[in-house]
């Protein structure tokens, strides 16, 4: 099913390039040389596996199939493939010693030829994937870049978020393909390859990289000026302290640059002096309690689906929440751009995030029915979650850890929801566990919603009927979903009957309701230990209405003025 094609945001109204997404894609590790490969492709869906002989279709990436904007038409049903073509040569002078070919994701699952040589493959449709093709292409020639992307949502084993066969509700359009920047970098044969960034109390910092070579050099910059250099270690390690150093809040999120230096490779990173952790059932930003008040974000846009229709609108959604008070936005079994997140780390936006989430269809009496009634249940009986098949929690547990990895450099990532609603849940304590291995530096929200295993740092509830309560718990206490008051602005709004937990009329009356509920229900709650709460939600999506702003993002539904003083209100210090 494509995305409706009839609600637009001003970034693509205004047009859209020829290379959309053109920004450098990965800011935490940048390069002064790349090369973009976004824009118009040959495309073809076939019922088999075999490539086309003819490409009768273009493309625009990286939009998936299903969006207006790819001007594809649809991607591929269950069984079927999609098959792109792109041929490139490569800038005079770009060549070096290896050329790296990246993808910022793909979905799900695909093979990549360079050529009519098959270069890797990769599955898993939220997580990005580097293919060294060196051997592949060709530096001064016409090259031929094919990939094949099979698609099965909910069907098969992989992760899908609140992708849907039947959008409806709170399950949106489906979506498959290439859905972020496509780009090449050429590297000399000795170059970096990763980093990891631990910021640590005393503002210390701690540089790991997995695979050093002797004389491995940093520096570090702070507003342009050089603070400190040194040489890693032999084991790939690097340790510094800044004793006069900004420390990284939402108010003033200061970055520090950071360049890497090995032989002629140069990288530029950055960094944050910025702790968080949960203790006594406090949340604890550089060691200071703080109140998370945030809202659930989706990042879906109705020309794009999961790809923002530009770098503009990514900033807007982020700037627009800030505006209205809001310090967190829970990223909602979906994972973005790295830009996104860079955009977070630098305007000071803390990040929630969800890992997406997977497994056969659910059952509505574990995932609707039985938390409804107050009955919470192991999850370890895996049938009951749709997690009987091995190889698909094993593809989940994967990707988690890649998306973990991925997002460990930023400073705006405080917070990881491991299960959301039953949906897809399996052995949480013991993932628990695991997450923390990958990263003891964040919090971790085991099972978000209900069927709470008792583990993980937060008492973490969903409620949006009745009146909001905490009950005794030693962990952090998160209403990590609330609220959802749905409101129809005509001409803004996707076709359909709209969907919300309860309508209102008006800006006005929204308002109000909103101050009611805070008021009455969430302020008070902060003396009985309530410390951080996420409201449903930043936008519209598809015919779920209960968004603060329009699908197209045009419209601002509620008084900004006055959730801002209700959010500075829950962040005041007690």
């Amino acid at each position: 099913m494509a995305a409706n094609t009839n609600i637009r945001t001003v970034w693509s109204e205004a047009g859209v390039p020829d290379c959309p997404l053109g920004e450098y894609p990965r800011p935490q590790f940048m390069r002064p040389a790349w090369f973009c490969l976004n824009g118009s492709w040959d495309y073809a869906v076939l019922p088999n596996g075999r490539e086309p002989e003819e490409y009768r279709d273009r493309i625009l990436v990286p939009f998936s199939p299903e969006t207006a904007l790819s001007g594809a038409g649809r991607g591929p049903d269950n069984g079927e493939t999609a098959w792109y073509r792109r041929r490139f040569t490569l800038p005079a002078g770009f060549m070096k010693d290896r050329l790296l070919l990246h993808f910022g994701a793909v979905d799900q699952s695909c093979e990549v030829f360079v050529n009519g040589r098959s270069a890797g493959t990769h599955e898993g449709g939220y997580t990005p994937f580097t293919l060294d093709v060196t051997a592949l292409a060709s530096p001064t020639a016409e090259n031929t870049l094919t990939v094949a992307v099979r698609d099965e949502t909910s069907e098969g084993a992989g992760t899908y978020g609140k992708q849907s066969l039947n959008p409806r509700g709170i399950w949106y359009t489906a979506q498959s393909g290439i859905w972020q920047t496509v780009w090449m970098e050429s590297v000399p044969e000795a170059h970096f390859t990763d980093i990891r960034i631990t910021p640590g109390e005393g503002k210390t910092v701690m540089l790991e990289l997995p695979d050093p070579m002797e004389g491995d050099a940093y520096a570090v910059f702070q507003s342009g000026h050089r603070v400190l250099s040194g040489r890693f270690d032999l084991r790939g390690k690097a340790e510094f302290t800044l004793p006069d150093g900004i420390l990284w809040t939402p108010e003033k999120p200061f970055l520090y640059d950071l360049l890497l230096k090995r032989g002629s490779d140069l990288v530029k990173c950055y960094f944050a002096l910025r702790t968080f952790r949960a203790e006594k059932g406090e949340l604890l930003l550089n060691g200071q309690p703080i109140f998370l008040t945030g809202l659930l974000d989706q990042g879906y846009w109705p020309e794009s689906l999961y790809t923002p229709p530009s770098d503009e609108a990514m900033i807007y959604d982020i700037e627009t929440a800030k505006s209205m008070g809001f310090n967190l936005l829970r990223k909602h079994v979906k994972v973005e751009p790295a830009r996104w997140y860079y955009h977070c780390d630098r305007l000071g936006m803390l990040v929630w995030q969800d890992i997406p989430n997977g497994g056969a269809p659910y059952s509505p009496l574990w995932t609707m029915v039985l938390p409804f009634l107050g009955i919470q249940v192991s999850d370890h009986s895996y049938g009951r979650f749709g997690r009987r098949y091995e190889r698909a929690r094993k593809l989940f547990l994967r990707e988690a850890e890649e998306i973990v990895h991925g997002l460990y450099n930023s400073p705006s990532v405080v917070a990881w929801t491991l299960f959301n609603e039953g949906w897809g849940q399996f052995d949480a304590g013991k993932l628990t566990a695991k997450v923390k291995e990958w990263d003891g530096r964040r919090c971790v929200d085991s099972a978000s919603g209900w069927h709470d295993q008792h583990t993980g740092d937060f008492h973490s509830v969903h409620r949006y009927f009745g009146k909001q309560k905490l009950r005794p718990d030693p962990r952090v206490q998160a209403i990590t979903e609330f609220g959802g008051l749905s409101m129809t602005v005509a001409g803004h709004a996707a076709p359909g009957r709209g969907f919300g937990y309860r309508k209102v009329s008006g800006t006005g009356e929204l308002t109000a309701a909103l101050e009611k509920l805070y008021r009455e229900q969430i302020i008070p709650l902060k003396a009985e230990g309530l410390r951080a709460c996420v409201y449903t939600q930043l936008s519209d999506v598809e015919t779920e209405r209960n968004g603060l702003l329009t699908w197209d993002r045009k419209v601002l539904k509620a008084d900004a003025g006055k959730l801002l003083a209700l959010n500075e209100e829950l962040k005041a210090a007690e």
